[in-house]
């Protein structure tokens, strides 16, 4: 019996059928962008079954350090980015990676709204130490962590926009050194190296906040 009719392809096959969809996927995101830029009916409808599952993810990611408390569920956190990413004009998507990078920004400016929202109606509770590992991770972070990182980050984009960035795309949008690379168009060891310093600055305005 060849490969052929072996219901169990052998994995190399299976690899490269995988690697073939992938590339399949991300030719016809590339071709929609190209249409949402142009005001293609449609084109967003298409879109979002491809991008779903990697919005739907960044959702979950962003969501899973939340208080218990937190509202946003990550299905309403995708849509309403979703929204608001279709609702920006004269946005010139650069691809796939660049789309995720700005929906990582959109669910990150959803979540600082939603933070202050509710600590206009409800003052005080108590904070939780905020924790940045390896990967930036915050421990169950309160509304109140939630702007002291959007705090923070603010006053970094006045010091330094690209390492601003940076944190951004790789806190809020999990990319990788690779992909944010990408996006801002700068080399693997500049973002590796902006990326160690960055961590330890945040730690030290995040926790000099919490100390106040």
């Amino acid at each position: 019996m060849n490969s052929a009719d072996d219901p169990l392809k052998p994995s190399a096959e299976k690899q490269l059928d995988a690697l073939d969809e992938t590339s399949n996927d991300e030719q016809e995101i590339a071709a929609l962008l190209e249409q949402l830029a142009s005001g293609v009916d449609n084109a967003a409808d298409q879109l979002m079954p491809l991008v779903y599952d990697r919005l739907r993810g960044l959702a979950q990611s962003m969501l899973r350090n939340e208080s218990p408390s937190h509202t946003l569920q990550p299905t309403a956190l995708v849509n309403e980015a979703y929204i608001r990413m279709l609702g920006q004009s004269q946005v010139n998507w650069q691809g796939k990676t660049h789309f995720f990078a700005i929906g990582a920004r959109m669910m990150r400016r959803i979540l600082v709204d939603h933070a202050r929202r509710k600590l206009s109606q409800k003052r005080g509770g108590s904070l939780h130490r905020i924790s940045l590992e390896e990967d930036l991770c915050i421990s169950k972070r309160s509304d109140e962590d939630v702007l002291a990182i959007e705090d923070a980050l603010s006053k970094l984009a006045e010091l330094d926009p690209r390492q601003a960035k940076i944190v951004e795309l790789r806190f809020y949008g999990g990319l990788t050194v690779e992909e944010v690379a990408e996006v801002l168009k700068v080399s693997k060891r500049t973002v590796e190296s902006d990326w160690t310093m960055l961590r330890a600055w945040l730690r030290r305005e995040l926790t000099s906040e919490h100390s106040t």
